[in-house]
């Protein structure tokens, strides 16, 4: 989990309201992603001319690989490790290996020269994307006991050990004429604190959010809001790029659903609100029940069609549906804290900008802009509806509306700023051309007054002022929502944008 994303703690409640919270809080477990769990390939290359040739070189390598595959676990993935392939046959079989072990992503260690036809067989007949891991096992050699080894053959022996950077051209050569999109990462194996290891953890976390997104089922409930033209999305476009499910729902399921649940139910998920929630003493106990029942309904709604994630809208005529719109706010702010972002205003691609943030657990919040402050050089961002309560600073409020504006009904509504400090900001685009693509910048959250109106409220800093932060961001074409999420996160975004093959701009 990302530093500063903590699990909630819904309280020392004894016996079977205890388990009743909890419950709630693991909801995420019933998605169906869970059946597939994210694999990653491994495999290092040499050439067995070599191992005759010179003693404990071939062992020497494997140990390599050996390091590369405990780095790779410790991100907590499933790891497929084939081993040193150092004949075409060999490779030619560690493609079938891959495929038929359903990996995500390859890496491809070189660990010192080895011939192209000991790589192509295994990355083509694989089909999934390939980093190449160009990891040196020093920073340098060390000249001196080097030179002063004196036979030649040990010598050479010592060079091969350090001879990852020769067939990477190679490699990239084959590659390319072969049409097969590939990404580097270059840097020193046995140290910590080098860079390649922060970019293969990014690489790692970048396919994990592709698994999860290629696996989702996205809930789209009711209809879009009539008029705003640009959150109207082709929804075969995001599952093309994207991958997932897309499920339609109706409100009326949903109002079904809450005529079902019984009143001990409804008091037990107050008191869970009551816990998770700083409920101002102004909210109403009917409101707070009706808030309660529309909860569990969702819950449900949620587990009957293993949904990751939900965009809702409805207008509503004065009919049940209306009661069930507007007691949904507290509900979907729950939801998406645990994993299954909500987003209002039916907006199909934030949704799915969420759902990529909070698979990177560093959450995910439904914003827009709300005003300008020239004099701090702020950009006041948030939105009425769903906000994400793992990154909220302080504990989120819930505040009666005696209106909705622009939307029917009445009732709770979430009011919370994101925790101070670093911020990314993360949009799903979709272009001229119907091709979606990533627009991501970076910020901080930031101290001062806030309006106080019931809905989610922060004040963003940008590195480039806030007058040519809101120009070239929109320049772009975006929706006027975007996801925000604590944290930098840009350089994961920029290597899922590459996994995906599809653009990704980053403003600041």
């Amino acid at each position: 989990m990302a530093e500063g994303l903590e699990e909630h703690n819904p309280g020392c409640n004894p016996g079977h309201k205890k388990r009743k919270y909890q419950q709630a809080v693991s909801l995420q477990q019933i998605s169906k992603i869970m059946q597939y769990q994210l694999k990653i390939g491994l495999f290092g290359i040499g050439l067995d001319a070599y191992w005759p040739q010179f003693e404990g070189l071939e062992e020497r390598l494997k140990s390599y690989l050996q390091t590369v595959e405990q780095i790779i676990a410790a991100e907590g993935t499933e790891v497929v490790n084939l081993g040193l392939i150092d004949t075409p046959e060999k490779a030619l079989d560690a493609g079938h290996q891959f495929r038929q072990q359903d990996v995500d992503l390859i890496f491809l260690h070189v660990t010192t020269y080895a011939l192209s036809s000991t790589v192509l067989p295994v990355v083509s007949r694989a089909g999934v994307p390939v980093i190449i891991l160009n990891l040196s096992p020093e920073a340098a050699i060390d000249y001196t006991s080097f030179n002063a080894l004196q036979e030649r053959t040990r010598m050479t022996g010592e060079w091969l050990a350090h001879c990852s950077p020769c067939p990477v051209p190679e490699i990239a050569n084959v590659f390319t004429r072969a049409g097969i999109s590939f990404h580097q990462v270059t840097g020193v194996l046995n140290d910590e604190k080098d860079p390649a290891r922060r970019e293969i953890k990014e690489w790692i976390a970048a396919a994990r959010v592709k698994h999860t997104m290629f696996h989702n089922r996205l809930g789209l409930m009711g209809h879009y809001y009539s008029g705003m033209l640009d959150i109207y999305s082709d929804l075969t476009q995001h599952l093309v790029q994207l991958g997932g499910h897309i499920e339609l729902l109706e409100v009326d399921e949903l109002t079904s659903l809450r005529g079902e649940i019984k009143t001990d139910d409804m008091e037990e998920r107050v008191e869970y609100f009551r816990q998770i929630f700083d409920v101002q003493p102004d909210c109403g106990e009917a409101d707070l029940q009706e808030a309660a029942r529309t909860s569990l309904a969702l819950d449900q709604l949620v587990k009957k069609h293993h949904l990751g994630s939900l965009a809702y809208y409805y207008k509503g005529t004065g009919t049940a549906n209306e009661d069930t719109i507007a007691s949904i706010i507290v509900g979907n702010s729950a939801l998406t804290a645990r994993g299954v972002p909500v987003a209002g205003e039916y907006e199909v691609k934030n949704v799915q900008a969420m759902k990529i943030l909070d698979s990177l657990e560093v959450g995910g919040s439904f914003t827009e802009y709300y005003a300008m402050d020239y004099k701090e050089d702020v950009v006041l961002m948030g939105h009425d509806g769903p906000g994400h309560v793992k990154i909220a600073e302080g504990k989120v409020k819930v505040k009666p509306l005696k209106v909705y504006h622009g939307k029917v009904g009445k009732g709770l509504s979430v009011e919370m700023s994101v925790k101070h400090g670093p911020v990314t900001l993360l949009s799903v685009v979709q272009q001229a051309d119907g091709q979606l693509m990533l627009l991501t910048a970076t910020g901080e959250s930031v101290p001062g007054p806030i309006l106080e109106i019931g809905n989610t409220n922060s004040r963003y800093r940008f590195s480039i002022g806030s007058r040519n932060f809101v120009e070239a961001w929109n320049s772009h074409g975006p929706a006027h929502h975007c996801a925000v999420a604590i944290g930098d996160v840009t350089d994961i975004l920029v290597k899922l944008g590459k996994l995906w093959n599809m653009k990704v701009v980053k403003v600041c």
